[in-house]
């Protein structure tokens, strides 16, 4: 059974929680960083993959990005939360804990945290999977009211009210957002198990910053994302992973893979968002065996 430690690292005046499974050992296997998404999801929904620390005898961090879960702080003006400031984090806590070399695995918002990683310093860095990651919000947007289409009539209407009125909360729009999420999301009918219970309790103020109230619309920060241009600059290796019945969809996550160059893609069947809740060890295999490429 993998070692497991946890602690808190000093950053932008208070403190990021990480948690590691396995050790760093002499066996030419890097660390994988986990990244977790939103901005502000929390890195328990993630947890499936320290299974890879036994599996593989490999090294894995995860840590939440300062703002939500464990690292959650007090209430801050939105000049506080941009994209710098996760940036900044990553490598605090890589040398913070010793890290040279790794590989770094993003899910979502965390895999658009690594397309900024790779284009800002990738020093150490030997690849990246790009887990259900768009280059373009607008695209991401685009696809994801393409799929309410598919929802029954009532919860399209439901969707439709809750999206105009800003009430998130009646029960048809409840109704209507679990039935996206089993769809496209996580794939899994609630109660939802402790770790991904436990990350969406803990989701932190700044994805109402960055992102907004619901998939479908993005008034936050994030609006302008579109990194087109600069992720044909990437020179670590990429491979993307997503699922067929993913929010990101292959439209969306192709258009990234097209720009990046050399970029990989496994396309996971009959998975959503969560690929790894439903496709545990395709996920895992894909994982291992790609960064095993570029140790």
């Amino acid at each position: 059974m993998a070692t497991m430690r946890e602690g808190y690292i000093d950053y932008a005046g208070y403190k990021t929680y990480y948690k590691i499974f396995g050790e760093q050992k002499d066996n030419g296997k890097l660390p994988l960083f986990m990244l977790h998404g939103g901005p502000g999801a929390c890195h328990n929904y993630l947890l499936p993959y320290a299974e890879m620390a036994d599996r593989y005898d490999r090294m894995l961090i995860f840590y939440d990005q300062i703002g939500c879960g464990k690292s959650n702080i007090p209430h801050q003006e939105d000049d506080f939360y941009n994209y710098d400031l996760w940036v900044n984090e990553f490598y605090t806590v890589k040398e913070a804990l010793g890290i040279q070399d790794c590989h770094v695995f993003g899910n979502s918002w965390g895999g658009m945290l690594a397309m900024l990683l790779a284009t800002t310093n990738d020093e150490g860095i030997h690849s990246m999977i790009l887990n259900s990651s768009p280059v373009r919000i607008q695209t991401w947007l685009d696809e994801a009211n393409r799929l309410i289409k598919y929802l029954p009539e009532d919860m399209q209407k439901a969707l439709a009210e809750a999206e105009a009125t800003g009430n998130y909360d009646t029960p048809a729009a409840v109704a209507a957002y679990d039935e996206y999420y089993k769809r496209h999301v996580n794939g899994i009918d609630k109660p939802y198990p402790d770790f991904l219970q436990e990350g969406n309790d803990l989701t932190g103020e700044c994805y109402m910053v960055m992102q907004g109230p619901s998939e479908f619309v993005c008034p936050g920060k994030m609006r302008d994302w579109d990194v087109r241009e600069r992720v044909k600059s990437i020179k670590v290796p990429c491979m993307a992973l997503s699922g067929t019945d993913d929010e990101g969809t292959p439209y969306t996550i192709k258009e990234g893979v097209d720009l990046i160059p050399g970029c990989e893609w496994v396309l996971v069947p009959n998975a959503t968002h969560l690929a790894h809740l439903q496709a545990p060890d395709i996920c895992f295999k894909a994982v291992e065996e790609f960064i095993e490429r570029h140790e």
